[in-house]
């Protein structure tokens, strides 16, 4: 594929809000773990909750959109110069020809449930939820691409946890079928009641903080995000900094609805996807920022295909034990996280992990190493067998200038 430049980018999460503490914590090995106090769940566990969601205030002409899931799209929207780097492309390429392509999974549905909550004695919504602005998951979309003013296409996506991923994908077939100019592209996941207590029934939520292919690792802590990208066909001659989206891979287990298959042959099939997409092969990269939920059977698929296609030459780990696991929002944080690895020349550590299970033989990174790096691979695995790898590069990696 055409290498896209990500002209900006920016990210929400527990860890803070925007690039410098998001930088700064994986920089300190610091998770934004806590224990769980959200809204009226009682479950002893972790979460990755951003502060200040419940305090922020939509624009007025967005208030028929107010939900949790789209004012922290909107708070991530105004940092680091995102809002203003895509009025600026809109300026340049005209609205109608930057898209929006964004993953999330259960979007506002907070709202929905909170509704549910409020009924009269017939059983009626006293203040039901507002469809439109809310419980869609397009309703995400709808206020980017209104607060942003773009009007080119706009879709989400949602296939679990590859959706913040697989939208890159998308973006790139638009630009490269010369159908937009530009793509605002991420992934958006708030906290919900349905997926604590969903992913708690199928008994994958850990009581301690997630630790990510650590031989004692109990399963996953659940967090919510916003992360977003511009991204553009690159302009003239690009500073060595710059970062390239240069391939994504999109594979399916075709096994089952909610175990990944044990020996990662989807993980494996994006994988080598993603790197034919970028021309590139297993020996160029120089980082993995793997899925790496914390679940027994997620790990072990996942470092099976990693143990077969890169064995010990790639240093990867999981910022999930950071973040917490963002759902919907994940594939995009972590491929923002990437970029930030590729310009600082910082492989993340894994905070909670203390020892990589002995089944799996990894060159797995417990604490920051600083280190150049021309090339990361960023992997999203999603329930229903969804996968999506992504390969950034560096504009000066060797090769590739």
């Amino acid at each position: 594929m055409q290498a896209l430049h990500l002209s900006c980018f920016t990210a929400v999460s527990c860890l803070g809000t925007g690039l410098e503490p998001t930088l700064a914590a994986l920089a300190a090995n610091r998770s934004g773990l806590a224990r769980c106090a959200f809204e009226t769940a009682e479950l002893a566990t972790h979460i990755g909750a951003v502060a200040g969601v419940d305090d922020y205030r939509l624009p007025a002409e967005l208030a028929a959109y107010d939900c949790r899931n789209n004012r922290l799209a909107v708070l991530a929207l105004e940092e680091d110069g995102f809002a203003e780097a895509v009025r600026a492309a809109a300026q340049r390429y005209g609205a109608a020809r930057v898209g929006v392509f964004l993953g999330t999974s259960t979007a506002g549905i907070l709202e929905t449930e909170q509704a549910y909550r409020r009924l009269d004695e017939a059983g009626a919504f006293v203040a039901p939820p507002v469809y439109e602005g809310s419980h869609t998951p397009y309703a995400l979309a709808d206020v980017v691409a209104r607060h942003l003013g773009l009007s080119g296409p706009a879709f989400v996506v949602s296939t679990a946890c590859s959706s913040g991923a697989k939208v890159f994908a998308s973006a790139a077939r638009l630009i490269g079928a010369g159908l937009i100019d530009a793509a605002v592209v991420g992934g958006v996941d708030s906290l919900c009641l349905t997926t604590l207590y969903g992913f708690n029934s199928l008994e994958l939520v850990s009581a301690e903080p997630c630790r990510p292919y650590d031989s004692e690792r109990k399963g996953i802590s659940i967090g919510e995000a916003a992360a977003f990208a511009l991204l553009e066909r690159p302009a003239g001659t690009l500073p060595p900094e710059a970062v390239l989206l240069a391939g994504v891979g999109e594979s399916s287990d075709a096994y089952h609805m909610s175990s990944p298959h044990p020996e990662g042959r989807g993980a494996y099939a994006a994988m080598r996807a993603a790197l034919e997409s970028a021309g590139l092969c297993a020996g160029d990269v120089d980082y993995l920022n793997l899925h790496g939920t914390a679940t027994p059977s997620n790990d072990a698929a996942e470092g099976q295909a990693v143990m077969r296609l890169f064995g010990r030459d790639v240093p990867a780990s999981s910022t999930k034990g950071a973040t917490g696991h963002t759902l919907g929002a994940a594939g995009a944080l972590e491929l923002v996280i990437a970029a930030l690895t590729l310009q600082h020349g910082l492989i993340p550590g894994s905070p909670g992990s203390h020892e990589l299970d002995p089944a799996l033989d990894l060159d797995y990174v417990f604490t920051p190493r600083r280190q150049a790096l021309g090339v990361v691979m960023s992997n999203s695995f999603g329930f229903g067998g969804s996968n999506a790898s992504v390969v950034l590069r560096r504009a000066d990696a060797k090769g590739h200038a």
